[in-house]
């Protein structure tokens, strides 16, 4: 399935990346890169680190060592919005929606950061404002129809299916029409048919949108279908990196990881 995508030149390059919490070591000295256009997957048991790495790319955690170039910038004392406004959008294990609001106003919070009128405006709903958020409801609607949830665009988030939120989240993500989405196992808790329908919209935002993603997944038929690269953890250290099938290769990633008897 991977076999036909082009991808670019390094979008994202982490080098030597440590990060310790107390006494703690969440990730010791890794490193990796993510090129433009890929699907970048991170693989490892419970506890590897594949979360904290996510949190150290879009700035919720600060590595104490290690260095960090997005599109050949060293990145410094980078925060989450910070890293929002560079591009970097990204989806949560747990969902994190407002399930009192419709589909459409929760996607519509994505577009925040691409609001440019003065607030008082924005609350008089005038002049510029009225055709911005005309213009930014309109970019909702196109992701909307990309996400095929146009029956229920209007229905408050906490009636749908856990699948159909996990949808809902991905569309509040592309809102923001990021360069890279960071994607924390976008399909935790899926029923087989919703694991799909979520496999599919992944391809899709990638080869339609051209977005560069790099996700988190425990489904290793899912990780190996669609991803280009897969880099693997273990207890805070890269144990693997390279292709599905140069992964599924490697005896240490055998041994840590998938469970194979030796």
């Amino acid at each position: 399935m991977t076999a036909n995508r082009k991808t670019g030149d390094v979008i994202l390059d982490l080098q030597n990346i440590s990060l310790s919490f107390g006494g703690v070591k969440a990730l010791t000295n890794i490193s990796f890169n993510v090129r433009e256009h890929e699907i970048r997957a991170i693989i490892g048991p419970n506890g590897a680190g594949k979360s904290s790495m996510l949190n150290v790319i879009n700035g919720v955690y600060r590595p104490q060592q290690g260095q960090i170039t997005y599109r050949g910038q060293q990145r410094k004392d980078m925060n989450t919005y910070a890293a929002a406004k560079s591009g970097i959008a990204r989806t949560f294990q747990n969902i994190a929606l407002f399930k009192g609001m419709s589909v459409l106003d929760n996607i519509m919070t994505g577009r925040n950061l691409k609001m440019k009128s003065h607030f008082l405006l924005q609350a008089l709903y005038w002049g510029p404002a009225q055709k911005e958020e005309i213009a930014h409801r309109q970019k909702v609607e196109e992701i909307i129809d990309f996400l095929e949830i146009q029956h229920i665009r209007k229905t408050p988030v906490g009636r749908l299916s856990y699948g159909l939120q996990k949808r809902v989240e991905l569309g509040r993500a592309l809102a923001a029409e990021p360069e890279i989405l960071l994607l924390d196992e976008p399909m935790a808790g899926m029923n087989v048919e919703e694991k799909q329908d979520m496999s599919r919209f992944i391809l899709d935002v990638n080869d339609q949108l051209g977005t560069t993603i790099v996700l988190i997944e425990h489904d290793m038929g899912v990780v190996m279908d669609i991803s280009d690269r897969v880099v693997v953890l273990d207890y805070g250290k890269k144990i693997g990196d390279g292709s599905p099938a140069e992964v599924l290769a490697n005896q240490e990633v055998i041994n840590a990881y998938l469970g194979v008897a030796h």
